[in-house]
């Protein structure tokens, strides 16, 4: 193996900042779980800086970062560090009968619009335009603002018809100059026109946001003195360099639940699993298809505001290593002590009793800690919370196998413990080593990809699918992947209805192995 080959993978989660580093042979050679900072950067600091020591003057082999982080979900659902931005829909007078972030919070909306206009434009789903495009319009609208930080620009079926988007951002950066930041909807997400237009400007709005956070992992690399390129973990599974994660930060939203998956399915063996990663407030159970997340097909809403970006197929249920258990009433969460459970937690020398407490007195050997002497009503209320946990998760387990009952199930995170050796609805269930760890070894291990939708009549299929492949290996390309070794990973196709004629929209993904150190590739630190 080459003497650069090791990678470091980093996952800043809600409760703890975890990283490994691997070698060129997929081996965990050191990993660590600490805080999670409110400023990121410190806890990001603090696990680079504990691994990178565990290896010792083996740290100059290190030659990629990887950085998953919910730090962009956290800040719409805390309303924190937004940029304004103005908003334009290509589609009168077709689609005027609901403005722009239509059914957005109230508060969220004031945060992030400056305005909107919608004018003459967008293209029937065969391409037809709608109405001539508004270019006066659009001039006159942004001349007309008082301040904006970004413009977003959406056009009914833009994905399959980008002409118009590409021209109007041309004209904005010709009119207010080249350094202006536009954004498209054609590069967010597919054709559902409001779902597109709110993850287009959510992605404006987040800029800000998510330069500090690339900004930030260039500051800690740089302080480490390492060479090595940089990268963020992106909502299906697969890597971008951090000047695109920068340009699309809507894309890492989902980048968490998805480095559990594939890091589970990299640790355990199994391409064909379900996952569940048990943490302190909830556990998210996905499903990894030939190595990769399975994606929901189902709208998704992030901070009360609905999308339609491709996000892992994920179920959450309230149960953690820190879900509380009510003696009295029984009730088991959807309440936790979170990061207080090592103050809070029973175990600990608490008065608040846990799952965690449920699973030590059921013999789960935690922290190495043994329980106080209990009252017969708490150790009542403990063991059948237990009885709660199997229930809940075989139901879980169940509504993601769609019937299978021998997909095995793969445990990792924090609370795996709380997790039966045997579920009903589950086929064989695997502990892998690391597994607490798991997150950041799904980000360590990733490929660079991207994805692109063409949509064409049925007798341009064979077309639609080649220009589609294309466009998804340039910005695979693009997020950092090595020319030479991309490839097409998954190919989907879905009938369009109400069409003149038979439609079929292309969905193509690629992905491929990191450019090399000192090759081509978009960003250094």
């Amino acid at each position: 193996m080459s003497a650069r080959d090791l990678a470091l993978g980093v996952d800043v989660g809600g409760t703890n900042t975890d990283a490994v580093i691997l070698d060129g042979f997929g081996t965990v050679l050191a990993h660590t779980k600490r805080p999670t900072t409110d400023d990121v950067t410190g806890g990001i600091r603090a696990s680079i800086a504990e691994v990178l020591t565990a290896v010792g003057p083996e740290r100059h082999r290190v030659s990629r970062v990887m950085l998953g982080t919910t730090h962009a979900t956290n800040a719409i659902v805390q309303r924190r560090a937004l940029d304004r931005v103005a908003m334009i829909r290509l589609g009168a007078p077709a689609a005027t009968e609901f403005p722009p972030l239509t059914g957005w919070p109230q508060d969220l909306a004031e945060i992030v619009l400056s305005g909107s206009a919608m004018v003459g434009g967008g293209h029937m789903v065969d391409g037809t335009p709608i109405a001539p495009l508004d270019r006066d319009g659009i001039l006159r609208f942004v001349d007309g603002l008082d301040s904006f930080d970004a413009i977003a620009v959406a056009g009914i079926f833009s994905p399959s018809s980008p002409e118009q988007e590409l021209e109007v951002a041309e004209m904005l950066r010709d009119h207010l100059g080249q350094d202006t930041r536009v954004f498209l909807s054609q590069d967010i997400g597919p054709t559902g026109l409001l779902e597109r237009e709110n993850a287009t400007v959510l992605n404006a709005a987040l800029y800000s946001v998510a330069l500090a956070v690339t900004d930030a992992l260039v500051t800690v690399v740089a302080e480490q003195g390492l060479d090595a390129q940089t990268f963020f973990a992106q909502n299906d599974g697969t890597l971008m360099s951090l000047d695109y994660a920068a340009q699309y930060p809507v894309l890492t939203i989902g980048s968490g639940p998805a480095n559990s998956i594939r890091g589970a399915a990299y640790l355990s063996g199994h391409d064909n699993a379900i996952v569940v990663d048990v943490g302190g407030t909830t556990s998210d159970l996905g499903v990894v298809v030939g190595g990769f997340p399975r994606e929901s097909t189902l709208p998704r809403e992030i901070g009360g505001v609905r999308t339609n970006f491709r996000m892992p197929d994920v179920l959450s249920v309230g149960i953690g290593g820190g879900t509380i258990v009510d003696v009295v009433t029984g009730r088991v969460g959807p309440e936790s002590v979170g990061y207080r459970i090592d103050r809070e937690g029973l175990l600990f020398g608490g008065s608040t009793p846990t799952l965690t407490d449920a699973a030590a007195i059921a013999g789960s050997p935690v922290a190495g800690r043994r329980l106080p002497a209990l009252s017969p009503v708490t150790a009542a209320a403990l063991e059948q919370a237990l009885a709660f946990v199997t229930d809940r998760l075989d139901a879980a387990v169940e509504r993601l196998s769609l019937g299978k009952a021998d997909i095995p199930l793969v445990v990792v995170g924090g609370g795996g413990f709380l997790v039966p050796d045997r579920l009903p609805s589950a086929g064989e269930i695997l502990r892998p080593d690391h597994g607490g760890v798991a997150n950041a070894v799904g980000a360590a291990i990733s490929l660079a990809g991207g994805r692109a939708d063409q949509m064409a009549p049925m007798g341009d299929r064979e077309s639609a699918i080649e220009q589609a492949s294309e466009a998804a290996i340039a910005k695979a390309i693009q997020a950092g992947a090595d020319p030479l070794e991309v490839s097409i990973v998954e190919i989907l196709e879905t009938h369009v209805p109400y069409t003149a004629q038979p439609t079929v929209n292309v969905s193509v993904k690629a992905a491929g192995p990191l450019a090399r150190l000192g090759a081509a590739t978009p960003t250094t630190a």
